[in-house]
C-alpha cells in the first residue's frame, strides 16, 4: 500500500533530476565569469538576415527582397523595417552580420548552433546548456538549464553527458493564461499536510528496502526524491515561474504573445539564478511569400528582444546577462519564384547583448547582395566559444565522452575579443 501511494504522489521531474543522484562529477568554474546567465533566443526555420539584420537596401529589387530598411541608434547601421523597436535599442546590442557554417538542411544547421560542432555519426554532442549544467551545477534549488516551454530539438539535449545535465523543460507556455509549471506544483487535491505525510510514507518505505538491501539504485532513487521534494517545497523555486507576479504593463511592454511571455519568463528565471535558459520564437522557414510571413512573425518577436533588452537593463542586469539571438542558417540572396528565400549557409547574422560584450558594435560583414562574408567571418566554433568564455568556461577544456575518449567541449574556436567590451 505504501508504494502505491508514491505513484500517487505525481511526481515528474525531467531525467536530469534522478540522473544527478548517480554521481554527478564535481563541477567548476574554470575563469572569471563575465556572465552568470545566459538566454538564448533561437528563432527555428532560418531567419532571413536580409529582412533583419542586415538589408540591402541598394541592391537589385530581385535581392532587395519586398521591405525597405529604417535606421537604427548605431550611426550608419540598418536593420530591417520590421525591426522598429530592435533598431531602438541597437546601441546597446552587438550586430554579427559574417556567421557562416556548411550546413543547409535544418536540423544539421540547428546542431551546429546548438553545441557548436558539425553533426557526426559516431557521437551525440551535448547543447550549450547542458555543458553550463554539467560545468556550472545548479543554484538556488533551480535546475541550471531550462527550456521554454518545450525541449525545442534533439540537440537541445545533453549528449554523450549524462541525462543528469539534461534541460528542465516547462510543459505549456507562459502565453497560456492558465500557465503553470507541471513538475512544481502539488498534484491536485494535495495539500501541504498530505504531502508531508505522504513523504513520510516514501522515508519509511525507503527504510524498508534498504533495510533489504544496500543497493545502488534505490540510494539513487532516494537522492532523486531529495531533490524532487526540495523543488516541490521550495517557495523560491516555484516563484521564480510565477509570472503573475508581473506587473500588467510590463507583460504589455514583452508582448501579450507566446515570444513577449517566454521571453518574460526567461528573464524572471535569470534573476532567480538559472544558469541558461533557452526559448524559441516564431517561424522563419519562408521558401515561398516571404512578404507575409516576415509581416507575421517578425514585429512581435522584435517587442519582445527589445523590451528584454530594456527591462535587464532597468534592472542592472544586462551587464552580467548575455542575450543571444541566433537561428540555424540564413536565406539565400535572390528572391525564388515563389516570393521566397531557400537555406543559405554561407552568411548570417546574429545578435549578441550584455554579459560583456560591446555596445552599439557591427562584427563583419557580408557582400552588397548578402549571399558570402565579405569581411571578419565567425565560425560556428568562434561563436560558441565566445559564449562558454563569458560565462566563465574554457571552451578548449577536455570532457570525458562515454568510451573514455576526451573531447574538447569545442574544437578550434577562438574568443571573438574584438566584439568583448574588455578588449581593445
Amino acid at each position: 500500500m505504501y508504494v502505491g501511494l508514491l505513484g500517487g504522489l505525481g511526481l515528474t521531474l525531467p531525467q536530469f533530476l534522478r540522473s544527478q543522484a548517480n554521481g554527478a562529477q564535481k563541477t567548476y568554474e574554470t575563469h572569471e565569469a563575465v556572465a552568470t546567465g545566459i538566454i538564448q533566443i533561437f528563432l527555428p526555420g532560418g531567419m532571413s538576415h536580409q529582412e533583419s539584420f542586415d538589408p540591402k537596401p541598394y541592391a537589385p529589387a530581385e535581392y532587395r527582397g519586398p521591405f525597405g530598411a529604417i535606421d537604427t541608434a548605431i550611426p550608419g547601421i540598418q536593420f530591417g523595417q520590421f525591426m522598429k523597436e530592435t533598431a531602438k535599442i541597437a546601441d546597446k546590442v552587438t550586430i554579427i552580420r559574417s556567421m557562416s557554417h556548411g550546413e543547409a538542411a535544418h536540423e544539421r544547421g540547428t546542431h551546429n548552433m546548438f553545441t557548436g560542432y558539425r553533426p557526426s555519426p559516431a557521437l551525440e554532442y551535448p547543447s550549450i546548456g547542458s555543458v553550463i549544467s554539467h560545468e556550472l551545477g545548479p543554484r538556488h534549488d533551480l535546475p541550471p538549464y531550462v527550456c521554454v516551454p518545450n525541449v525545442p530539438n534533439e540537440f537541445a539535449n545533453s549528449g554523450y553527458l549524462s541525462s543528469a545535465y539534461g534541460p528542465f523543460a516547462l510543459g505549456s507556455d507562459p502565453a497560456q493564461g492558465d500557465f503553470q509549471v507541471r513538475d512544481l506544483n502539488l498534484p491536485k487535491g494535495v495539500d501541504d499536510q498530505r504531502f508531508e505525510r505522504r513523504k513520510s510514507l516514501l522515508e519509511t518505505v525507503d527504510h524498508h528496502f534498504k533495510s533489504i538491501e544496500d543497493s545502488d539504485s534505490i540510494a539513487s532513487m532516494d537522492a532523486f526524491y531529495q531533490h524532487a521534494y526540495k523543488l516541490i517545497s521550495s517557495q523560491k523555486a516555484r516563484e521564480a515561474f510565477n509570472l503573475k507576479a508581473e506587473p500588467d504593463k510590463l507583460k504589455d511592454e514583452y508582448g501579450r504573445n507566446a515570444a513577449g511571455q517566454r521571453m518574460l519568463l526567461a528573464r524572471r528565471l535569470i534573476e532567480a539564478g538559472v544558469r541558461f535558459v533557452s526559448l524559441t520564437a516564431g517561424g522563419w522557414d519562408h521558401h515561398d511569400n516571404l512578404k507575409a510571413g516576415v509581416e507575421r512573425e517578425m514585429p512581435p518577436v522584435d517587442k519582445a528582444i527589445a523590451a528584454l533588452i530594456r527591462d535587464l537593463e532597468r534592472r542592472g542586469m544586462l551587464d552580467r546577462t548575455l542575450v543571444m539571438v541566433t537561428t540555424e542558417f540564413g536565406r539565400s540572396p535572390k528572391i525564388n519564384p515563389q516570393g521566397g528565400r531557400d537555406h543559405w549557409p554561407r552568411v548570417f547574422s546574429t545578435m549578441l547583448a550584455g554579459g560583456g560584450v560591446k555596445r552599439g558594435y557591427v562584427h563583419g560583414a557580408s557582400d552588397s547582395l548578402g549571399g558570402e562574408v565579405d569581411e571578419n567571418g565567425v565560425t560556428v566554433a568562434d561563436f560558441a566559444t565566445t559564449i562558454y568564455n563569458q560565462i566563465g568556461i574554457t571552451a578548449d577544456k577536455e570532457l570525458m565522452s562515454p568510451g573514455n575518449r576526451p573531447i574538447e567541449i569545442v574544437d578550434g574556436g577562438q574568443v571573438l575579443d574584438s566584439i568583448l567590451a574588455n578588449k581593445a
